[in-house]
């Protein structure tokens, strides 16, 4: 049985640092890219960051370039997501999606930026 679990999330205050991780299990996570999304309510899901499997190159949406880091280590089959200067804008329950030939998603999880 494949599950892709984030955790990590929480309140915090504006500038604030939190660091998301996904861990997934039942798959190869190996050969696996790793996409971060969030979403909030009535919107679509908003692309974040990827990684690709072998951890070499990664991808970011241009509101989160310099501020988020996604990293990953496959020993652990878990990826990360690393926030610093958060906004009140970042609030959103962040995705964890792994994708080869088939697609999972975690169920997310809550991140609120508020002072």
């Amino acid at each position: 049985q494949v599950r892709v679990v984030e955790s990590g999330g929480g309140l915090v205050q504006p500038g604030d640092s939190l660091r998301l991780s996904c861990r997934a299990s039942g798959i190869d996570f190996s050969i696996v890219t790793v996409e971060w999304y969030r979403q909030t309510p009535g919107n679509q899901r908003e692309w974040v960051a990827s990684i690709s499997f072998g951890g070499r190159s990664a991808m970011y949406a241009d509101s989160v370039k310099g501020r988020f880091t996604i990293s990953r280590d496959n020993a652990k089959n878990t990826a990360y997501l690393q926030m610093n200067s958060l906004k009140s804008d970042d609030t959103a329950v962040y995705f964890c999606k792994t994708l080869s030939t088939t697609t999972y998603w975690g169920q997310g999880t809550q991140v609120t930026v508020s002072s």
